[in-house]
């Protein structure tokens, strides 16, 4: 038995990426202002309708070991991802659960309470939401798959997205600072299920399926089968 750390090439839209992310993180290092401008500010967005926060924010980091382990973790499970959807299909993915992360940001800032109107002052960045969404796909793409939870504990992978998902609501849950980043996590997450399930009415659709399921399975300790005569008679059938 092997391990292995990431996968030995880097596709295409991934570089991109990684490129785009690196090259935001210089500039706003160089101009700290532009944070204020491209992260994500539920003020900003409902106030001064700077509608753009909700895509730009992904690209920016709050420093060096953010943007290293996001950027890591979009190379290790972003790629095998990549590899089996497609580019495209991947591009659509990865948009899709940031900017679900930055809208579920945005959602909960409205609420009245202490966390919310603190998130609605606060500025989040980074592209974590849309990493938390791999991380999910790679988890009911490939459940069994060992990760190193700290680089030390292997986990499979399908138990591994419950405990960061697990740690996401109840950080978010709080009223501390930040528990506004792991919103976006939990948003990423969410809106990474609800698509790979097929949107609201695959969701739905499965849960009837596993309703059926566990009705037909009472059902079947209701009842015995016994069968009458020998199956070669024509007139053999259960009971």
């Amino acid at each position: 038995m092997s391990y292995r750390f990431g996968i030995a090439t880097t596709s295409s839209a991934i570089k991109v990426l990684i490129w785009a992310n690196t090259g935001a993180f210089i500039v706003t290092s160089v101009l700290p202002s532009l944070s204020l401008y491209l992260g994500l500010a539920p003020v900003a967005v409902f106030e001064e309708w700077w509608l753009w926060q909700p895509v730009t924010y992904m690209f920016l980091h709050g420093g060096l070991f953010h943007i290293l382990f996001n950027m890591l973790a979009l190379w290790m499970f972003g790629a095998e991802l990549e590899r089996v959807w497609g580019t495209t299909y991947f591009l659509k993915y990865y948009f899709l659960t940031g900017i679900g992360a930055g809208l579920t940001t945005l959602a909960v800032s409205l609420l009245p309470t202490e966390a919310g109107t603190q998130m609605y002052y606060s500025v989040t960045v980074g592209a974590s939401g849309a990493v938390y969404g791999l991380l999910l796909a790679y988890a009911m793409y490939f459940p069994d798959r060992p990760i190193y939870m700290y680089l030390l504990f292997p986990v499979p992978a399908k138990y591994f997205v419950l405990i960061v998902g697990a740690i996401a609501f109840l950080s978010s849950a709080g009223a501390s600072r930040g528990g506004v980043a792991h919103v976006a996590h939990l948003g990423g997450l969410l809106w990474g299920y609800v698509y790979l399930k097929g949107g609201l009415r695959g969701i739905l659709a499965e849960f009837k399926y596993r309703y059926l399921r566990w009705k037909m399975s009472r059902l079947r300790r209701k009842f015995t089968v016994h069968s009458t005569g020998r199956r070669d008679d024509s007139d053999w059938r259960p009971h």
